[in-house]
């Protein structure tokens, strides 16, 4: 659970996903998260990669939730995040979103073309299935291989890509481990959840 006091200021949140609240504060449709504008639109619309955001104003605490997840808070300094939509909770009002390109990962998760970035100062506040989020550290001598399924988002100086691991075995339904994964190399981290979606 997430709990946001207010001062006059604002926050962004996914649709749904608050639980209770005290004091004088106005929700009101934020549209979907991912960017705004014609581009963003079709870019979302196109891959399905989006999240409906309301924007939360006025005096008082906000509690927020999403199917007895945990809640991951991470600080933004300028840098971006790449999140998976369906795992952002709430964001910073003063944060930017839009849509990236996630290449094939998302077509192999099931999670769309296109992933959510956040960038700019603020805080958000992700979700993890299973469990706490795992936050694992990337660098230049020991890149990371992760089941797109447990991804949540990433930070950093990061390249991504996909690799398949397709032997005789998976076409015949034996094998015990995953055909796909995301490879992160540079330096950055990464965090994921200890359940697959």
């Amino acid at each position: 659970m997430l709990e946001i006091d207010l001062a006059g200021d604002a926050v962004r949140a996914a649709t749904g996903s608050m639980i209770a609240y005290t004091g004088d504060v106005t929700f009101k449709n934020a549209g979907m998260g991912g960017g705004d504008g014609l581009m963003a639109g079709l870019k979302r619309r196109a891959a399905g990669e989006s999240v409906a955001l309301m924007h939360c104003t006025g005096q008082g605490t906000v509690w927020f939730a999403k199917d007895a997840m945990e809640v991951l808070i991470v600080e933004l300094n300028g840098d971006t995040l790449k999140v998976e939509s369906e795992q952002l909770l709430a964001l910073s009002d003063k944060l930017r979103t839009d849509v990236a390109f996630a290449g094939v990962r998302g077509a192999s998760s099931g999670q769309g073309l296109f992933t959510t970035t956040v960038t700019g100062y603020g805080t958000v506040a992700l979700l993890s299935a299973g469990g706490p989020p795992i936050a694992l550290e990337v660098s230049p001598q020991y890149p990371l291989v992760v089941d797109p399924d447990a991804f949540i988002a990433s930070q950093g100086q990061l390249n991504q890509s996909f690799v398949t691991d397709v032997s005789w075995r998976n076409l015949i339904g034996e094998s015990s481990g995953e055909a796909f994964s995301l490879r992160f190399d540079g330096s950055g981290v990464v965090y994921i959840q200890p359940e697959e979606r």
